[in-house]
Protein backbone atom coordinates (compact mmCIF):
# COMPACT_ATOMS: atom_id res chain seq x y z
CA UNK A 1 0.00 0.00 0.00
CA UNK A 2 2.87 2.61 0.73
CA UNK A 3 4.17 1.73 -2.82
CA UNK A 4 1.31 2.52 -4.28
CA UNK A 5 0.84 5.39 -2.16
CA UNK A 6 4.08 7.38 -3.18
CA UNK A 7 4.04 7.23 -6.79
CA UNK A 8 6.24 9.33 -8.92
CA UNK A 9 3.65 11.42 -10.36
CA UNK A 10 2.52 12.83 -6.39
CA UNK A 11 1.90 12.25 -2.61
CA UNK A 12 -2.58 12.32 -1.75
CA UNK A 13 -1.87 15.18 1.58
CA UNK A 14 -5.96 15.01 1.87
CA UNK A 15 -5.57 14.55 5.65
CA UNK A 16 -4.21 18.16 6.06
CA UNK A 17 -7.25 19.77 4.90
CA UNK A 18 -8.46 19.05 0.74
CA UNK A 19 -6.47 17.30 -2.01
CA UNK A 20 -3.35 19.51 -2.97
CA UNK A 21 -3.11 19.65 -6.75
CA UNK A 22 -1.74 16.98 -8.95
CA UNK A 23 1.87 16.94 -11.33
CA UNK A 24 0.77 15.43 -14.00
CA UNK A 25 3.47 12.50 -15.26
CA UNK A 26 2.48 10.19 -17.89
CA UNK A 27 6.15 8.24 -17.74
CA UNK A 28 5.87 7.04 -14.62
CA UNK A 29 9.91 5.62 -14.74
CA UNK A 30 10.78 9.42 -15.15
CA UNK A 31 11.08 12.05 -11.93
CA UNK A 32 10.61 15.33 -14.17
CA UNK A 33 10.25 14.93 -17.82
CA UNK A 34 12.20 17.12 -19.37
CA UNK A 35 10.10 17.55 -22.51
CA UNK A 36 7.17 19.31 -20.20
CA UNK A 37 9.16 21.14 -17.26
CA UNK A 38 8.80 24.20 -19.06
CA UNK A 39 5.51 24.13 -19.45
CA UNK A 40 4.18 23.09 -16.65
CA UNK A 41 6.51 25.09 -14.13
CA UNK A 42 5.36 26.07 -11.62
CA UNK A 43 3.03 23.52 -10.79
CA UNK A 44 1.09 25.53 -8.23
CA UNK A 45 -0.59 28.51 -9.93
CA UNK A 46 -2.12 31.20 -7.54
CA UNK A 47 -5.63 30.05 -7.40
CA UNK A 48 -4.28 26.22 -6.24
CA UNK A 49 -2.03 27.85 -3.70
CA UNK A 50 -4.95 30.64 -2.46
CA UNK A 51 -7.47 27.10 -2.07
CA UNK A 52 -4.93 25.86 0.08
CA UNK A 53 -3.51 28.78 1.86
CA UNK A 54 -4.06 27.46 5.15
CA UNK A 55 -2.58 23.55 5.03
CA UNK A 56 0.58 25.73 3.61
CA UNK A 57 0.98 28.28 6.57
CA UNK A 58 0.37 25.65 8.81
CA UNK A 59 3.14 23.23 7.57
CA UNK A 60 5.74 26.42 7.28
CA UNK A 61 4.63 27.59 10.98
CA UNK A 62 5.33 23.50 12.06
CA UNK A 63 8.91 23.60 10.05
CA UNK A 64 9.64 26.78 12.37
CA UNK A 65 8.45 25.61 15.19
CA UNK A 66 10.82 22.08 14.48
CA UNK A 67 13.53 24.15 13.98
CA UNK A 68 13.62 26.40 16.82
CA UNK A 69 12.76 23.43 18.72
CA UNK A 70 16.41 21.42 17.10
CA UNK A 71 18.35 24.81 17.83
CA UNK A 72 16.92 25.08 21.65
CA UNK A 73 18.27 21.18 22.15
CA UNK A 74 21.45 22.27 20.19
CA UNK A 75 22.38 25.56 22.29
CA UNK A 76 21.48 23.14 25.54
CA UNK A 77 24.10 20.62 24.99
CA UNK A 78 26.02 23.04 23.54
CA UNK A 79 26.41 24.53 26.81
CA UNK A 80 26.61 22.18 29.04
CA UNK A 81 29.77 20.06 26.74
CA UNK A 82 31.06 24.02 26.58
CA UNK A 83 31.68 23.13 30.56
CA UNK A 84 32.95 19.44 29.91
CA UNK A 85 35.27 21.05 27.43
CA UNK A 86 37.07 23.54 29.95
CA UNK A 87 37.31 21.24 32.92
CA UNK A 88 39.09 18.23 30.13
CA UNK A 89 41.32 20.79 29.19
CA UNK A 90 41.89 22.42 32.63
CA UNK A 91 42.75 18.80 34.00
CA UNK A 92 44.04 16.78 30.93
CA UNK A 93 41.52 14.43 30.88
CA UNK A 94 37.85 13.74 29.33
CA UNK A 95 35.21 11.97 30.92
CA UNK A 96 31.79 12.80 29.80
CA UNK A 97 29.25 10.89 31.80
CA UNK A 98 31.37 12.39 34.65
CA UNK A 99 31.58 16.26 33.68
CA UNK A 100 28.17 15.82 32.70
CA UNK A 101 27.22 15.28 36.09
CA UNK A 102 29.87 17.71 37.68
CA UNK A 103 28.91 20.71 35.31
CA UNK A 104 24.91 20.14 34.46
CA UNK A 105 24.22 22.68 36.55
CA UNK A 106 26.29 25.38 35.69
CA UNK A 107 25.66 24.18 32.02
CA UNK A 108 22.12 24.93 32.51
CA UNK A 109 23.07 28.37 33.48
CA UNK A 110 25.53 29.02 30.87
CA UNK A 111 22.30 28.01 28.41
CA UNK A 112 20.08 30.81 30.10
CA UNK A 113 22.72 33.13 28.71
CA UNK A 114 22.96 31.94 25.35
CA UNK A 115 19.12 31.85 24.95
CA UNK A 116 18.96 36.04 26.04
CA UNK A 117 21.90 36.41 23.77
CA UNK A 118 20.29 35.01 20.71
CA UNK A 119 16.98 36.05 21.38
CA UNK A 120 18.65 39.65 21.79
CA UNK A 121 20.45 39.31 18.94
CA UNK A 122 17.80 37.81 16.32
CA UNK A 123 15.87 40.91 17.70
CA UNK A 124 18.37 43.36 16.87
CA UNK A 125 18.69 41.68 13.28
CA UNK A 126 14.95 42.15 12.84
CA UNK A 127 15.40 45.72 13.24
CA UNK A 128 18.31 46.05 11.16
CA UNK A 129 16.59 44.34 7.83
CA UNK A 130 13.08 45.56 8.84
CA UNK A 131 13.24 49.36 9.83
CA UNK A 132 15.33 50.31 6.20
CA UNK A 133 12.45 48.35 4.33
CA UNK A 134 9.91 49.79 6.30
CA UNK A 135 11.24 53.13 5.10
CA UNK A 136 12.00 52.45 1.46
CA UNK A 137 8.64 51.13 1.02
CA UNK A 138 6.96 53.80 2.80
CA UNK A 139 8.48 56.08 0.66
CA UNK A 140 7.74 54.72 -2.06
CA UNK A 141 11.60 53.78 -3.19
CA UNK A 142 10.82 50.37 -3.95
CA UNK A 143 7.63 50.88 -6.60
CA UNK A 144 10.10 53.27 -9.08
CA UNK A 145 13.23 51.53 -7.83
CA UNK A 146 15.28 53.56 -10.68
CA UNK A 147 14.07 56.68 -9.86
CA UNK A 148 15.50 56.30 -6.44
CA UNK A 149 18.79 55.06 -7.08
CA UNK A 150 20.84 56.92 -4.24
CA UNK A 151 18.58 56.76 -1.88
CA UNK A 152 18.63 53.35 -1.78
CA UNK A 153 22.42 52.80 -2.27
CA UNK A 154 22.46 55.19 0.56
CA UNK A 155 20.47 52.69 2.73
CA UNK A 156 21.97 49.59 1.29
CA UNK A 157 25.76 50.96 2.28
CA UNK A 158 24.19 51.98 5.82
CA UNK A 159 22.91 48.37 6.17
CA UNK A 160 25.68 46.98 5.34
CA UNK A 161 27.70 49.10 7.93
CA UNK A 162 25.44 48.75 10.82
CA UNK A 163 25.14 44.79 10.25
CA UNK A 164 28.97 44.66 10.07
CA UNK A 165 29.68 46.09 13.23
CA UNK A 166 26.26 44.16 14.64
CA UNK A 167 28.49 41.01 13.63
CA UNK A 168 32.00 41.84 15.09
CA UNK A 169 29.91 42.69 18.45
CA UNK A 170 28.63 39.24 18.19
CA UNK A 171 31.45 37.49 17.56
CA UNK A 172 33.31 39.33 20.67
CA UNK A 173 30.75 39.15 22.78
CA UNK A 174 30.47 35.15 22.08
CA UNK A 175 34.18 34.80 22.34
CA UNK A 176 34.22 36.59 25.43
CA UNK A 177 31.51 34.20 27.11
CA UNK A 178 33.26 31.09 25.69
CA UNK A 179 36.83 31.97 26.84
CA UNK A 180 36.47 34.19 30.05
CA UNK A 181 32.48 33.70 31.30
CA UNK A 182 32.85 29.79 31.09
CA UNK A 183 35.65 30.01 33.93
CA UNK A 184 33.73 32.34 35.94
CA UNK A 185 30.78 30.45 36.27
CA UNK A 186 31.96 27.32 37.09
CA UNK A 187 34.86 27.96 39.58
CA UNK A 188 32.73 30.83 41.44
CA UNK A 189 29.70 28.98 40.89
CA UNK A 190 28.15 32.24 39.52
CA UNK A 191 24.76 33.29 37.24
CA UNK A 192 25.57 34.88 34.31
CA UNK A 193 25.03 38.30 35.55
CA UNK A 194 27.31 38.03 37.99
CA UNK A 195 29.72 36.54 35.99
CA UNK A 196 29.74 39.35 32.87
CA UNK A 197 30.04 42.20 35.78
CA UNK A 198 33.30 40.37 36.84
CA UNK A 199 34.42 40.15 33.52
CA UNK A 200 34.00 43.32 32.79
CA UNK A 201 35.68 44.60 35.66
CA UNK A 202 38.76 42.58 34.73
CA UNK A 203 38.85 43.68 31.24
CA UNK A 204 38.06 47.11 32.18
CA UNK A 205 41.81 47.43 34.21
CA UNK A 206 43.45 45.52 30.89
CA UNK A 207 41.68 47.25 28.00
CA UNK A 208 44.65 47.12 25.90
CA UNK A 209 45.72 43.25 26.57
CA UNK A 210 42.33 41.86 26.35
CA UNK A 211 42.62 43.69 22.74
CA UNK A 212 45.36 42.24 21.70
CA UNK A 213 44.01 38.97 22.96
CA UNK A 214 40.84 39.24 21.12
CA UNK A 215 42.77 40.52 17.55
CA UNK A 216 45.91 37.52 18.18
CA UNK A 217 43.08 35.01 18.14
CA UNK A 218 41.51 36.08 15.06
CA UNK A 219 44.14 36.04 13.45
CA UNK A 220 45.05 32.12 14.54
CA UNK A 221 41.58 31.46 14.08
CA UNK A 222 41.70 32.16 9.98
CA UNK A 223 45.36 30.75 9.96
CA UNK A 224 43.36 27.25 11.80
CA UNK A 225 41.05 27.49 9.26
CA UNK A 226 42.70 27.28 6.51
CA UNK A 227 45.27 25.01 7.52
CA UNK A 228 42.38 22.22 8.65
CA UNK A 229 40.32 23.02 5.79
CA UNK A 230 43.36 21.88 3.51
CA UNK A 231 43.89 18.85 5.84
CA UNK A 232 39.78 17.93 5.99
CA UNK A 233 40.51 16.83 2.61
CA UNK A 234 42.01 13.81 2.75
CA UNK A 235 38.66 12.92 4.81
CA UNK A 236 36.58 13.92 2.11
CA UNK A 237 38.25 11.80 -0.42
CA UNK A 238 37.83 9.09 2.14
CA UNK A 239 34.23 9.24 1.98
CA UNK A 240 33.01 10.80 -0.83
CA UNK A 241 35.04 9.06 -3.40
CA UNK A 242 33.96 5.54 -2.67
CA UNK A 243 30.17 6.86 -2.94
CA UNK A 244 30.46 8.44 -6.23
CA UNK A 245 32.62 4.96 -7.19
CA UNK A 246 29.48 2.99 -5.77
CA UNK A 247 26.74 5.19 -7.25
CA UNK A 248 28.42 5.04 -10.72
CA UNK A 249 28.60 1.30 -10.51
CA UNK A 250 25.17 1.02 -9.93
CA UNK A 251 24.31 3.16 -12.58
CA UNK A 252 26.81 1.01 -14.98
CA UNK A 253 24.62 -2.31 -13.80
CA UNK A 254 21.73 -1.22 -15.29
CA UNK A 255 19.96 0.17 -11.81
CA UNK A 256 17.32 2.62 -11.63
CA UNK A 257 15.71 5.21 -9.57
CA UNK A 258 13.02 3.45 -7.28
CA UNK A 259 12.05 3.26 -3.86
CA UNK A 260 14.11 0.43 -2.56
CA UNK A 261 17.01 2.55 -4.44
CA UNK A 262 16.02 5.67 -2.82
CA UNK A 263 16.03 4.60 0.15
CA UNK A 264 19.20 2.83 0.08
CA UNK A 265 20.70 5.63 -1.05
CA UNK A 266 19.14 7.82 1.71
CA UNK A 267 20.22 5.25 4.37
CA UNK A 268 24.00 5.03 3.11
CA UNK A 269 24.15 8.46 2.27
CA UNK A 270 24.05 9.42 6.03
CA UNK A 271 26.12 6.82 7.17
CA UNK A 272 28.38 8.21 4.79
CA UNK A 273 27.38 11.85 6.05
CA UNK A 274 27.92 10.87 9.67
CA UNK A 275 31.52 9.10 8.99
CA UNK A 276 32.86 12.37 7.53
CA UNK A 277 31.25 14.22 10.05
CA UNK A 278 33.60 12.32 12.63
CA UNK A 279 36.80 12.10 10.94
CA UNK A 280 36.91 15.90 9.58
CA UNK A 281 35.60 16.46 13.85
CA UNK A 282 38.56 13.91 14.76
CA UNK A 283 40.98 15.81 12.38
CA UNK A 284 40.26 19.36 14.07
CA UNK A 285 41.30 17.88 17.65
CA UNK A 286 44.28 19.80 17.77
CA UNK A 287 42.46 23.28 17.35
CA UNK A 288 39.74 22.03 19.16
CA UNK A 289 41.92 21.88 22.62
CA UNK A 290 44.27 24.46 21.40
CA UNK A 291 42.29 27.18 21.60
CA UNK A 292 40.79 27.03 25.05
CA UNK A 293 43.98 26.22 26.84
CA UNK A 294 45.34 29.22 24.98
CA UNK A 295 42.62 30.95 26.14
CA UNK A 296 42.70 29.69 29.84
CA UNK A 297 46.69 30.33 30.33
CA UNK A 298 45.94 33.61 29.24
CA UNK A 299 42.77 34.30 31.91
CA UNK A 300 44.72 32.40 34.69
CA UNK A 301 47.22 35.38 34.72
CA UNK A 302 44.25 37.33 36.12
CA UNK A 303 42.27 35.30 37.71
CA UNK A 304 43.75 33.74 40.61
CA UNK A 305 41.37 30.53 41.18
CA UNK A 306 41.89 29.33 37.70
CA UNK A 307 45.85 29.55 38.29
CA UNK A 308 45.93 27.74 40.89
CA UNK A 309 44.48 24.93 39.31
CA UNK A 310 46.10 25.45 36.06
CA UNK A 311 49.47 25.86 37.60
CA UNK A 312 49.80 24.10 41.43
CA UNK A 313 52.47 25.03 43.54
CA UNK A 314 54.95 22.15 43.37
CA UNK A 315 55.04 20.09 46.69
CA UNK A 316 57.80 19.57 48.92
CA UNK A 317 59.57 16.09 48.82
CA UNK A 318 58.26 14.01 51.98
CA UNK A 319 61.16 13.98 54.17
CA UNK A 320 62.82 10.38 54.50
CA UNK A 321 62.03 8.39 57.30
CA UNK A 322 64.61 8.18 59.99
CA UNK A 323 65.50 4.80 61.05
CA UNK A 324 67.15 3.35 64.00
CA UNK A 325 71.26 2.92 63.62
CA UNK A 326 71.61 -0.57 63.07
CA UNK A 327 72.59 -3.12 65.93
CA UNK A 328 76.18 -2.88 67.04
CA UNK A 329 77.26 -6.13 69.04
CA UNK A 330 78.50 -4.38 72.50
CA UNK A 331 82.09 -4.73 72.45
CA UNK A 332 83.56 -7.81 73.75
CA UNK A 333 85.03 -7.32 77.64
CA UNK A 334 88.77 -7.22 77.92
CA UNK A 335 90.50 -10.51 78.06
CA UNK A 336 92.27 -11.63 81.38
CA UNK A 337 95.85 -11.01 81.85
CA UNK A 338 97.70 -14.42 82.38
CA UNK A 339 99.03 -14.52 86.00
CA UNK A 340 102.90 -14.77 86.58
Amino acid sequence: MLAMELHVGGCNFGNLGGHWPHIPNKNPRVLLPTSSVAAEWPPFSAAQISQHIGPIVGVILLGIAATVVVGVIFIYINSIFRLILFDSVLRRHCSISEGWRKWHRAGVRFFLWQLIFQFAAWLVLILLVGVPLAVSLSAGWLTNPREHIGPLVLTVILFLCLFAVFLLVSVVVQVLAKDFLVPLMALDNLDFADGWHRLLAMMGREKGRFTVYLLLKLVLSIAATILFSIIAILPILFVVVPGVVAVLAGKAAGMGWSVATISLAIILGTLLALLLVYLIALVCVPATVFFPAYALHFFAARYPALDVLLNPAPTAPAPAPEFPPPFEAPPLPPSAEPIG
